[in-house]
Parts: structure tokens; C-alpha cells; sequence
């Protein structure tokens, strides 16, 4: 049973169409919000807000593209005319980490995923803060991070930069926010059996069976849902004093540091 923490308030999540923002989106629909679907991907992205609105939820969706600027500032002001305000968003939308050394840098990739990483985590927020700031009662905005922006992947140069980023991001927005009411956290989450993750492990050539438990101490993925607890906690007046801060949902790896 999800308790009705975000009654009527406006959320969008981005990378909504998968993965853990689906979750996240359908969690946040179940706890009483209006949530925007936002995602590249149209057709997935449309069928999770169909769905939502079929089980009972009030879902829109919204097609952007987070490193746009403009498509950013449209993603918000779509969210606002169909709502009439934002409340809380959670800014998940990110690529598959790259695969390669610090001295073998895809230049190509490397400015692709720096610009949806970082660079639309940068974004977003910048829109999001400006359409909470103009309401004047505070929000709550949520970055999905990653135990990478933290404990380094070899071989994945460009996602651990740009996580250590978000990182960054998440406490300098926190700080020049916070008098105003918003707070802004990040969600740092382990290995999430995701789509995301199974093309990495066979991109990798991993061991499906294996590979669980090098990265928990509970010697198995995450599932999304359990991700999504997280950002709704953080989303919920239940974290009010709560800013500027990260939350490791990784089944203990960082502890392991």
C-alpha cells in the first residue's frame, strides 16, 4: 500500500519511459501526484502515461530531449499550463555509461553523454528551480546520481565524471536554494535491474549470475521500485529538513569503500 504523501502536488519525472523513472513515475502516481512523463522516447513514453491514467493516475507526457535547452523550458512550461504549477521533479533521464580508459576517450561519445548527464541534469534544474522560485513556496527536486559519482567503474571515464558532476550540482543548487524553500537531493543508486544495466552486462560480457555480487552486499540487483521509494521519500514532506544531501541505495557497495 503507497500512502497519499504527494496528494495533488505536480511531479515531472525525466527518463520516464523505463527503467526506474517509470517507476518512480508510477510510485509517485500512486502516492496522490499529477506526474509528468517526460522522455525521449515517445512511444514508451505515451504507453506509461496511458497506462497511469487507466489505473486511476493522472499522467501527461511530455517528449523532450534534456539537452535542449529550449525542449527543457518547454518540458516545464507544458507541465505548468496542464497543472497549473510544478511541485517536485526528479531529474533521471541519463545514457549507458561508455566503455573505455582514461587514455582511450570516445571523444564523440563522451560529448553525448556529458550533454544528457550533466549538462541536461543541468538544465533541467535550471528550469525547474526558475518555475519554483516564481511560485514562491519551495519544492523539492531529486537528482538520480549514482554509486559512481562516488566509487569509480575503470573503464567508464565519461559516466563517472559526469555523476561526480550531478554530484556537484545537487549541493550547489541545495545551498543558493535552500532560503527559498526548495530543497534539492540526489538519489545515488547501486546496480538497478534495469534494460539499461542487462545491455551493459552483455555490451560487458559479464556474468549475469556473478556480477550481482560484486556490486551488494545482498548479492543481487535493486529492483526500480525500490529506487523510487527513495526519490518519494525525498519528494514527500516526510524529508522536510532535509537538503544537499545523497541517499546510497546500493545494497551497502559504498560502505564497502
Amino acid at each position: 500500500m503507497t500512502f497519499k504523501v504527494l496528494q495533488d502536488k505536480v511531479a515531472i519525472v525525466t527518463g520516464a519511459a523505463m527503467g526506474m523513472g517509470e517507476a518512480t513515475a508510477r510510485l509517485f502516481a500512486e502516492a496522490g501526484a499529477k506526474v509528468v512523463v517526460a522522455d525521449f522516447n515517445q512511444e514508451k513514453g505515451e504507453s506509461v502515461a496511458a497506462d497511469i491514467r487507466e489505473q486511476g493516475g493522472d499522467a501527461l507526457f511530455v517528449q523532450v530531449d534534456i539537452s535542449k535547452g529550449e525542449q527543457v523550458e518547454a518540458m516545464v512550461a507544458k507541465a505548468v499550463e496542464h497543472y497549473g504549477r510544478l511541485d517536485v521533479a526528479v531529474n533521471n533521464a541519463a545514457l549507458t555509461p561508455d566503455q573505455n580508459l582514461v587514455s582511450e576517450i570516445d571523444e564523440q561519445y563522451w560529448d553525448r553523454l556529458m550533454s544528457v548527464d550533466l549538462k541536461g541534469t543541468a538544465l533541467t534544474l535550471k528550469y525547474e528551480l526558475r518555475q519554483m522560485l516564481a511560485q514562491g513556496d519551495g519544492g523539492s527536486i531529486i537528482n538520480i546520481s549514482s554509486t559512481s559519482g562516488f566509487r569509480v567503474q575503470p573503464q567508464t571515464v565519461a559516466y563517472n565524471a559526469a555523476k561526480h558532476g550531478v554530484n556537484a550540482l545537487t549541493k550547489t543548487a541545495a545551498v543558493e536554494n535552500g532560503p527559498h524553500g526548495i530543497r534539492v537531493n540526489s538519489v545515488a543508486p547501486g546496480a538497478v535491474d534495469t534494460p539499461m544495466l542487462r545491455g551493459a552486462i552483455e555490451q560487458f560480457g559479464l556474468d549475469p549470475v556473478e556480477y550481482p555480487k560484486q556490486l551488494s552486499a545482498l548479492h543481487r540487483f535493486a529492483q526500480p521500485r525500490e529506487i523510487a521509494q527513495a526519490s518519494l521519500w525525498l519528494a514527500s514532506d516526510a524529508s522536510s529538513y532535509v537538503t544537499g544531501t545523497t541517499i546510497h541505495v546500493d545494497g551497502g557497495y559504498t560502505g564497502a569503500m
